[in-house]
């Protein structure tokens, strides 16, 4: 086996070289010989060898695919989420929310008894996983673009990922051998995810439920199982039955944006004692103030605030940003009859990701960081420019601002 991997190892070298001097024939042959290499994994996954063959005879790269690592050639210039380069005014568009949740609001209806169904069994309430669909997919409208196959076989050729790749390729042919969805169905965005409700095959296995009862998975033309089994994997992560995802609140002026990160956490109660306020003067029971909840500030001291609980962290879990959060949260509540977000954001810009990036470089180098350097200003980089903009005097803000990225370059 050791030889095996080592010998794949080398192929996947030669080819590599290979693909720089000649992107053609070579690269086109290096692929279609990675991708037999992958039989013996994908025979210990239970895969049948006429399924493999059928299903890889033929199979093509797509080098125009973003997030690719190519020797000898530009970058593929992978569009950046929008999650992650936007400001929340752009991203969190009051009409885009108005008209998903207006589009929800009759879906909640055609779909009560099931709906209903789901929440008994996994906890999660209908508006939750209605806004989940109504983000991934725009409730089936939108038909993903990719050839599911072919974008997890690339990836895992010259992905940035291509380890969890291997993974995912293989699943996806356990999914066509079981018969839950054809190589046809299998379409994808460029990161692989599929179905109404954006699943990564390996997320499918775990997760994935028959809700309908018809003997599948089938989270592409069946809304039973999509919602369901986004439901199973927001209740396989932690769900809270009966706990919101968040509380919009005021900050006072004293407020420490440095300490909004997910391990500073404090009962709701500990937190209004402090001089944070609903924002629209409701009183919360004594269960809510109970709950354990951390400070989030998507634009530091700028914008809204909010006292996120543990749901809004499993919610996180399935697209690891803020503004996804904020996002499926507020459709979720806009479906279910509440008021749009009381604050409005600011008119705050974005920095590009490489000068978030090098802003983190410098934090980890002052020790103030040790995340991942990926150029998305989340929490964890806001609060470290918060302790950053203290040590060097500057306002406080929290926010990758052009003055901070100059007081840094200046070796402040």
């Amino acid at each position: 086996m050791k030889r095996w991997i080592a010998s794949s190892q080398v192929l996947l070298a030669m080819t590599i070289m290979l693909l720089a001097i000649s992107p053609s024939h070579a690269a086109d042959a290096g692929f279609t010989n990675f991708v037999g290499s992958l039989w013996p994994e994908a025979q210990k996954a239970g895969v049948s060898r006429a399924v493999f063959e059928r299903e890889t005879r033929g199979l093509e790269p797509d080098y125009k695919l973003p997030d690719l690592l190519l020797p000898g050639r530009p970058s593929t210039g992978a569009p950046s989420q929008a999650e992650f380069v936007q400001v929340p005014a752009d991203y969190l568009k009051e009409a885009s929310i108005a008209r998903l949740a207006a589009h929800g609001r009759t879906l909640m209806q055609q779909h009560a008894a099931t709906l209903k169904a789901i929440e008994q069994r996994f906890g999660v309430p209908g508006p939750i996983i209605l806004a989940i669909w109504g983000r991934e997919t725009d409730y089936g409208r939108y038909a993903l673009p990719y050839d599911g196959l072919r974008v997890l076989a690339t990836q895992a050729y010259v992905g940035r990922r291509k380890d969890q790749y291997r993974g995912e390729f293989i699943e996806a042919l356990k999914l066509i051998q079981n018969g839950d969805v054809t190589r046809k169905m299998l379409r994808a965005s460029w990161g692989g995810a599929t179905g109404l409700t954006q699943f990564l095959p390996s997320e499918l296995s775990k997760h994935g439920v028959d809700f309908d009862g018809d003997g599948h998975v089938n989270i592409w033309t069946s809304i039973p199982d999509a919602l369901a089994s986004a439901a199973q994997q927001l209740k396989n992560k932690g769900w809270q039955p009966g706990v919101r995802w968040a509380y919009e609140v005021r900050a006072p002026r004293s407020a420490d944006c440095t300490l909004g990160v997910p391990d500073v956490t404090k009962p709701i109660s500990q937190w209004l004692r402090e001089g944070f306020v609903p924002v629209r003067g409701q009183r919360l029971s004594a269960a809510e103030q109970g709950q354990q909840a951390s400070l989030l500030q998507p634009e530091g001291i700028y914008g809204p605030s909010f006292l996120t609980t543990k749901n809004y962290f499993v919610i996180k879990e399935y697209n690891f940003s803020d503004l996804y959060v904020l996002f499926v949260g507020q459709v979720a509540d806009r479906i279910a009859g509440g008021p749009p977000f009381a604050t409005p954001w600011s008119a705050s810009t974005q920095l590009r990701s490489a000068d978030v990036e090098a802003m983190q470089k410098h934090l980890t180098r002052l020790g103030l960081y040790a995340s991942k350097l990926d150029g998305k200003a989340g929490m964890q980089t806001r609060a470290a420019l918060g302790a950053y903009q203290k040590k060097a005097g500057l306002t406080v803000d929290c926010w990758p601002s052009a003055d901070v990225l100059r007081a840094m370059s200046a070796g402040r």
